[in-house]
């Protein structure tokens, strides 16, 4: 009981409580972002062939297997204030996306978008195509065929890659590092917290920070493996 207490405590501090609310309000947006992005990728990906596509294939799943701080790095080099697209995105929509609440944003989805798009993609090329088939045999649209055939057939594949993208986009650290600037109070998300209070030894806040990703992780993990039984 007492070992809780001092958790809730930890949690109401300012410090934690900001990095707890950004990571929210991150999750808050790329959510949905990348399960409309997710499906319609791995939907195109799944069903499409070409040179094209293949160039896509490469660049949504060089995440996976590029390390974070390098590709951070390059994102870094794309859309710094010296870069051309830093420049016309600062001029055009007055927006800076290095050490900035939309860098951080633009990190969690590009670490969590190849999750769920490989997941869909595999499903597609699996399940869908046949179904797609028969539909359009029985007169259905292309509207009606995605809506009421490839959506349903895909639910599962959605929720199962959508838990894994939250989580992996929860836990980003080197892209979030190199974009965000690890501002305290403006760019410091729950896993920058982790690391700057293993920086400065203060080893308690951070185990109750891994607590919270761990327990949150779990969470997750179950729901995936319940979702893969059904």
């Amino acid at each position: 009981m007492t070992c809780f207490l001092r958790f809730l405590a930890y949690l109401q501090e300012p410090a934690i409580g900001g990095c707890i609310r950004l990571s929210l309000e991150i999750a808050a947006i790329t959510t949905p972002l990348l399960a409309v992005s997710g499906v319609g990728l791995g939907y195109m990906l799944g069903s499409c062939r070409g040179r094209l596509i293949s160039l896509l294939d490469f660049l949504v799943t060089l995440p996976l297997i590029f390390p974070p701080i390098a590709t951070g790095f390059l994102l870094l080099m794309l859309l710094g204030r010296r870069s051309v697209i830093g420049t016309v995105l600062k001029t055009t929509l007055g927006v800076e996306m290095i050490f900035s609440f939309q860098g951080v944003m633009l990190a969690a989805f590009i670490a969590g978008l190849p999750l769920i798009v490989k997941q869909v993609q595999a499903a597609v090329r699996t399940e869908t195509n046949r179904m797609v088939e028969v539909a359009y045999v029985l007169g259905k649209s292309p509207s009606e065929t995605f809506f009421h055939v490839i959506l349903p057939s895909l639910r599962k594949s959605i929720a199962i890659g959508l838990s894994l993208a939250f989580a992996r986009s929860l836990g980003e650290v080197g892209m979030t590092l190199m974009l965000g600037g690890n501002i305290a109070g403006k760019t410091n998300t729950i896993s920058l917290e982790v690391y700057n209070a293993v920086f400065t030894g203060e080893y308690e806040r951070a185990y109750i920070l891994v607590t919270l990703l761990g327990t949150i992780s779990f969470a997750l993990i179950l729901s995936t493996r319940w979702l893969a039984r059904e």
